[in-house]
């Protein structure tokens, strides 16, 4: 078993002005308010460099130590911003374009340096981006070992059947690239020329929901991205971003095992 009291004598070994009360961390990483995040201390749910501290005046310096919370690793960097950002039609996943096009550099300006978008909507697809200039969160939401589940509302020419909706899930369809499934079908709504469809699915291929109805006779006629992992649209307008709270990069953070 770790040894808690060796591990908190080893932290106070990093006392230097970059080193910070434990509980002070995990409040600002979005855990809740000191004292609940005292309680997690003293309730054994904290590890420092793989070591459990139960000891409320541990420091710790986060450059050179690793802190985790159940499991999962804390990380806070004051430099680092994520962005949740709803892209309109007609605007490239892009930060610039030769052909002048607009991009999303457009709509989040040069306030935050570096910033990146991870994932890409096509050009005529609408809804939930992602940006960060957190590499290292950029690389894990990205990575297909870490493809999250995303959330589309797409509205079809045509009348789908339940039937048919229900097939996309249990036996997919094959596209040029090999077979593919859906996650999960459901009909919002639909009239005799139009079916309006919510559909979840965890691949991050290139305009993968477009191809899956379009192979099967139901082209898309407006594709709008809701969700991303844990991190959903809500109210931002078309054209408007958020900056996430620590407890979304958190989720999001968990989510792709970070």
């Amino acid at each position: 078993m770790p040894n808690a009291y060796s591990r908190a004598e080893k932290a106070h070994a990093h006392d230097d002005r970059n080193a910070v009360r434990l509980q002070k961390i995990l409040a600002q990483a979005g855990f809740g308010s000191r004292r609940k995040c005292e309680e997690m201390i003293t309730d054994g749910r904290v590890e420092v460099d793989g070591e459990l501290v139960t000891e409320l005046g541990t420091r710790v310096d986060l450059e050179h130590q690793q802190v985790r919370v159940d499991g999962s690793r804390v990380r806070i960097n004051p430099n680092h911003v994520t962005l949740a950002l709803n892209k309109p039609k007609r605007v490239l996943s892009a930060m610039e374009d030769p052909k002048g096009r607009y991009t999303l550099r457009d709509i989040v300006g040069d306030k935050y340096e570096r910033i990146f978008h991870m994932g890409r909507l096509d050009y005529d697809s609408e809804g939930l981006i992602l940006m960060t200039n957190d590499g290292e969160l950029s690389q894990h939401v990205m990575h297909p070992k870490y493809e999250v589940e995303k959330v589309y509302i797409a509205t079809l020419e045509g009348k789908l059947s339940g039937t048919v909706c229900r097939r996309l899930v249990t036996t997919g369809v094959q596209l040029d690239d090999g077979w593919i499934k859906l996650d999960h079908c459901a009909i919002i709504d639909s009239n005799r020329d139009t079916t309006i469809v919510k559909v979840v699915l965890h691949s991050g291929k290139n305009r993968i929901v477009r191809r899956i109805f379009g192979s099967i006779g139901f082209p898309v006629k407006r594709l709008v991205r809701t969700q991303i992992g844990p991190i959903k649209l809500g109210e931002i307008k078309p054209g408007s971003y958020r900056v996430l709270s620590q407890t979304e990069v958190r989720s999001l953070s968990k989510a792709v095992g970070l």
